[in-house]
């Protein structure tokens, strides 16, 4: 079966890697569009990540990407950076904390 948005999201917080996000305090939003549109929200501090559907304020960075380019990405099966450059996926506000998005999450 295949993994969904909502599979993913669930599956975060159990993927974080606090020893490699150090002291970051930040929330990420997600806009997803394709087969699975919506938004949710990662909430990164205190060494621990919490995932939520739905739209936060203010986040630090906002990541846009169509849902099945975004699983692909998760799963290894698409380079986040090869995916940016191709305009698979966007980005705003703090790209410093993109960059450290790919070391802080074991990606199976």
């Amino acid at each position: 079966m295949p993994l969904t948005i909502a599979d993913l999201m669930s599956k975060m917080p159990g993927a974080f890697q606090s020893e490699k996000a150090g002291p970051i305090d930040a929330v990420i939003q997600f806009k997803f569009t394709g087969a699975e549109a919506g938004d949710w929200f990662a909430s990164i501090k205190n060494g621990a990540c919490t995932t939520e559907k739905g739209v936060y304020p203010s986040p630090k960075m906002t990541l846009t990407a169509d849902s099945s380019d975004y699983v692909k990405i998760f799963t290894g099966e698409l380079d986040g950076m090869q995916a940016f450059m191709q305009g698979k996926l966007k980005l705003a506000g703090d790209l410093n904390l993109a960059m450290k998005l790919t070391q802080m999450f074991k990606i199976r």
